[in-house]
């Protein structure tokens, strides 16, 4: 029993333990010693029988709550449900610990990376501010790193930094990706998915590539990010609102687009705000010594490595 028990641990993810101190004779304080050394949370359940000391010792190993026998299963059930909860809680904080590390690890790597004195100033004086931001640039040329960078110097950094891939998806998955779907939208929709707009309410949503969007979803951006920041989710009639700064990238010239007639003019109007241009390496080679010392640094700590003095190397000084 303890075994199978134990081999479900491995593959599930448990997220309330309710366990016997005794399980057919053998001990239910190992199960809750192995459900320890896994990012669980687990509810003990005293059978009565053991003493309350054994009860206590359990809790101090880490068990969450213990109750005895007869069970109250309207209790029981109401306590599983409080734990399961909070599990919840604490995986969405843990998960916005990392996010705001990782942003703040790329950061401190980035300052490095990000390209002459010019477009840093844009940022830090952009950053602190609610206004829209286009970043242009070719591909490769940082944009991503830039909107990350000005999302972590801003009032929203402790809220999430969510991406968008325009270019990666077909216009219906785009629609669905950005505003959601109700359950029984289309075939297939056997559940209600929430859009990344709403997952990025309090922060940033980042469009990149926003010059692949097309005319249909175009229209539905706009009014997301109209004053009302309203939207409906594919397939339902109730109006969302989402409290969103937008950042959107483009490797196309949008001007160009909007005097084609494949780029809404009032959509360009609402994302150039304020326009950052990211230029090529080959047109600021100045920056190559410090994007490879910052790389250099990156990796060496990433792979537990002693740093490497290139300062004396021939072509650092070339």
């Amino acid at each position: 029993m303890l075994a199978g028990a134990m081999n479900v641990l491995e593959r599930e993810q448990i997220d309330v333990l309710l366990t016997d101190l005794r399980l057919g004779g053998e001990d239910g304080m190992q199960l809750i010693d192995r459900a320890l050394k896994m990012p669980r949370l687990h509810l003990h359940h005293d059978d009565g029988v053991c003493s309350v000391d054994v009860a206590v010792q359990a809790m101090k190993r880490g068990a969450y709550d213990f109750v005895t026998k007869p069970l109250n299963s309207t209790k029981l059930i109401a306590n599983c449900a409080r734990r399961a909860k909070a599990r919840k809680m604490e995986q969405e904080n843990r998960a916005l610990r990392e996010q705001v590390t990782s942003a703040t690890a790329s950061r401190t790597f980035g300052a490095t990376r990000l390209p002459c004195t010019e477009v840093l100033d844009t940022i830090r004086q952009v950053a602190p501010s609610s206004a829209n931001v286009l970043i242009e640039g070719e591909s490769g040329t940082g944009k991503e790193l830039a909107a990350h960078a000005i999302h972590n110097l801003s009032r929203r950094n402790k809220a999430k930094f969510i991406t968008v891939h325009c270019a990666a998806l077909s216009p219906q998955l785009l629609r669905v990706n950005c505003f959601g779907h109700e359950k029984g939208a289309f075939t297939g929709a056997h559940e209600r998915r929430i859009g990344r707009f709403e997952q990025a309410d309090g922060g940033t949503i980042f469009l990149d590539e926003v010059g692949e969007i097309n005319p249909s979803t175009q229209v539905k951006l706009l009014r997301v990010m109209s004053e009302e920041r309203a939207f409906e989710r594919v397939g339902g009639n109730q109006t969302l609102r989402a409290d969103v700064r937008l950042i959107a990238a483009t490797n196309k010239n949008l001007e160009q687009l909007v005097r084609e007639g494949k780029f809404r003019d009032d959509l360009f109007f609402r994302l150039n705000v304020v326009r950052i241009t990211m230029p090529p390496l080959r047109k600021r080679k100045e920056d190559i010594p410090i994007l490879v010392r910052g790389f250099l640094r990156h990796f060496c700590k990433q792979n537990n490595k002693p740093l490497l003095d290139l300062a004396r190397m021939r072509w650092m000084r070339c």
